[in-house]
């Protein structure tokens, strides 16, 4: 195994020669310098793994040393260590990204201590995560097999979201490979759940009944603006709870979370379907019911989602809520910057819905292109994908105008999505729908045994395009192809993320009630 190598910058060296042959004793290669330049040089010719850098030296000062080894490596841990404990050292010396602090006299296990911290984490990391989910395996087990209500569901798969981000930090692929399959146990167990309970949660005597989309308004959003309070929603298409996560530490910058909680998709997991129910209040049999200009099926032409702002004012009307409704779609940065510009115009309103699009289209594009179906190649990619383009985005700078104020804000989705990578064969005829995770038509053909059916549609309060049309739903990781072109259409789609079925992504989402700091 290759040494660690140390470099150790000092003026004073023949004072440390103890400290030197300590570090050596444990098994740590070790170079010397005894001012900046040479240490620059050190840096410049030869691998450091981590240096120890005296602050006040003749010539190029540590501070000084430090901005030029970080110039030359940036990755270098640097470790500053100095006699002062003025402000103004320690500001420049943090400024300049240290990774840590010592003040002399130091003393061998402090020295230990720092290296260990800062070079041996990662392994200390993966060992005790590694030893966590050990302990946690078999109890999550248990409960995957013995569920059989949304909350004990909900709870399973905010373990598995827990420990899949930990497992991620360290570098036990065995265990990592072992949560995969936990996790895909967990899967199937929650299709069998969602195939035995979901048409009884639409009868009046339903029981274990979660939030359901078209609840989502009513129960969780009206009652804030009956309170008085400015009330934001931003519903970002597409986010599962994993994404959330990972982008809940930037927000928590800004807003704290009063509630972080999982409410249902409805089925279709698809934005037609989802995100018009929760806007309208209504399920979709309902929307086309009531308002059958604003409701388009599958097998129509012409785009799906274009009347949100006019389903929730008449969702507002049917419950007699005078409230000053804005709504405002954001597919693209032109549109989010004009938002941020307009913010103060936004005060007037005491309802503020903003639908942010970039992780749905992000979806879309792995499908299509290539490059994104490369960066975007596993959960743990595709997380990195929604963090960066978060940090960057014109919502966060939303966000941070919304913390100036004393404004609620409720973060939730309409959806999510899963990565398929099991192709299953349905037949349809031209009027069949086109997702890959549901199909809606009269002439479908499938094995039962490897599809969630639905032959009456209204039982799930769900549309019908035809008298005898159905639904059929996708489970886990599966994905519908048709037999014309099969392995075309199987390599084309393996391994893209797709919603409209039936997974714990899919289905289980977040919604959080957050306000300012």
């Amino acid at each position: 195994m290759k040494k660690i190598r140390i470099l150790w910058v000092d003026d004073e060296m023949d004072l440390l020669k103890p400290h030197i042959m300590f570090l050596q004793e444990k098994g740590y290669e070790m170079e010397t310098a005894t001012n900046g330049q040479d240490a620059i040089e050190v840096v410049r010719n030869h691998y450091v793994d981590l240096v120890f850098l005296d602050e006040n030296m003749p010539g190029l000062s540590g501070i000084e040393t430090l901005a030029k080894i970080k110039g030359l490596n940036a990755n270098i841990p640097v470790i500053m260590i100095t006699k002062s404990e003025e402000e103004n050292i320690m500001e420049a010396a943090l400024g300049a990204k240290i990774a840590d602090y010592l003040i002399k006299p130091v003393n061998p296990n402090q020295i230990l201590l720092s290296i260990k911290k800062n070079l041996d984490t990662k392994k200390l990391i993966t060992r005790e995560t590694t030893f966590a989910y050990q302990s946690e395996f078999s109890s999550i087990g248990l409960k995957i097999n013995s569920a059989s209500t949304f909350s004990e569901w909900e709870e399973i798969y905010k373990k598995l979201v827990f420990w899949e981000l930990e497992l991620e930090r360290s570098q036990d692929q065995r265990m990592t490979e072992v949560f995969r399959m936990q996790k895909s146990e967990a899967g199937l167990g929650f299709g069998k759940y969602i195939r035995n309970k979901y048409a009884s949660w639409f009868k009046d005597n339903a029981t274990d009944k979660p939030l359901l989309s078209p609840n989502v308004f009513r129960e969780k959003i009206f009652p804030l603006v009956e309170q008085g309070r400015k009330v934001f929603v931003i519903l970002i298409d597409n986010l599962r709870l994993d994404q959330w996560r990972v982008i809940t530490p930037v927000i928590n910058e800004y807003l704290v979370a009063r509630e972080d909680s999982l409410f249902c998709s409805i089925l279709p997991t698809a934005t037609q379907y989802a995100r018009n129910a929760m806007f309208a209040g209504l399920m979709p049999k309902e929307i086309q019911s009531l308002n059958p200009q604003l409701w388009l099926n599958d097998d129509e032409e012409g785009a799906k989602n274009m009347n949100e702002e006019e389903l929730l004012q008449k969702h507002l009307n049917r419950l007699g809520k005078k409230y000053k409704l804005y709504y405002e779609k954001i597919i693209h940065s032109k549109r989010g910057k004009k938002l941020t510009e307009n913010f103060n115009n936004l005060l007037n309103y005491d309802l503020i819905v903003v639908v942010y699009n970039f992780i749905d289209l992000l979806s879309h594009a792995n499908t299509e292109m290539n490059m994104i179906r490369e960066l975007a190649g596993d959960d743990s990619a595709y997380r990195s994908l929604v963090l960066s383009w978060f940090q960057h985005s014109q919502l966060l700078d939303f966000i941070r105008q919304i913390s100036e104020k004393d404004i609620t804000v409720i973060f939730t989705t309409d959806h999510g999505s899963i990565r398929v990578n099991n192709p299953i064969k349905v037949l349809g005829d031209k009027k069949t729908s086109t997702n890959l995770r549901y199909k809606t038509g009269k002439n479908l053909n499938y094995d039962p045994k490897e599809v969630f059916e639905i032959a009456d549609p209204h039982v799930a309060h769900l549309p019908k395009t035809d008298v005898s049309s159905r639904y059929i739903f996708s489970l886990a990781h599966d994905f519908f192809v048709y037999p014309n072109n099969y392995n075309y259409y199987v390599n084309y789609y393996k391994n893209t993320y797709q919603h409209g079925g039936i997974s714990m992504e899919e289905m289980l989402i977040p919604l959080a009630i957050m306000t300012p700091r």
